[in-house]
């Protein structure tokens, strides 16, 4: 087999605007995805049944599901029911690029409603109890004491879940949205070079991960050494 690697060379530059658009994408949902993960935390956690239930139902029929079929509905049905909601005789339009984003907040939302809920629920219901003895409303209680203290509890955990992001945003490639995975991808079925782009790809992903592994890992020590 006729192995060579300077086709990965010579694809560089466009392989890096893939890169970045997959940084880019990760951060969005990921950043997204916490702060209305947190929202479904709390409504999840909430005293109205009506709301915990419905906000429970979500979340799980989610995660049930698997992320490309998620893409695939959102991109394809979205447009017909926005059409149906609003009266339109045609689909409504949305890019390609706008589903992905929408569709990736939505689900990592999930993930991260059940992460935020651990560590709410982690947080000793004494301070809950100081903090109504105190005079304080719900919502400061909630977004000054418990929530500061959750998300530093679960910190790790949270960017354990950017990483799995990090490497289901490939998943956009079936869009034809030219991310890291895409931009490979085309490349290679251009030149005709498979081997050599996918290989890189996995080097590529394989030292990325890895290397957030290891902050994940020294940013948890350093937090259990802080209690």
């Amino acid at each position: 087999m006729d192995f060579d690697l300077d086709v990965v060379r010579r694809s560089w530059p466009y392989l890096v605007q893939g890169f970045w658009f997959t940084l880019k994408l990760t951060a969005i949902a990921a950043v997204g995805g916490a702060v209305l993960g947190t929202l479904l935390a709390l409504a999840r956690l909430s005293r109205f049944k009506l709301l915990s239930r419905i906000v429970g139902g979500y979340v799980n029929g989610v995660r049930s599901v698997p992320l490309l079929l998620v893409i695939f509905w959102f991109y394809f049905l979205v447009p017909y029911i926005a059409a149906w909601i609003i009266g339109a005789d045609h689909p409504v339009e949305i890019s390609p690029l706008t589903s992905c984003v929408v569709t990736f907040v939505l689900f990592e939302a999930c993930y991260f409603c059940e992460i935020m809920r651990a560590g709410i629920q982690s947080i000793p219901p004494g301070q809950l109890a100081a903090g109504r003895a105190l005079g304080m409303g719900y919502w400061t209680l909630m977004g000054q004491v418990v929530v500061p203290q959750a998300v530093r509890n679960m910190l790790p955990i949270m960017l354990s879940q950017t990483i799995v992001l990090f490497q289901d945003v490939s998943l956009v490639s079936v869009l034809s949205i030219k991310d890291f995975f895409g931009a490979a991808d085309f490349v290679a079925k251009r030149d005709g070079r498979p081997h050599e782009m996918y290989l890189a790809v996995a080097a590529v992903y394989l030292v990325a991960c890895f290397v957030l592994s290891r902050l994940v890992r020294r940013l948890q020590r350093r937090i259990a050494i802080v209690r």
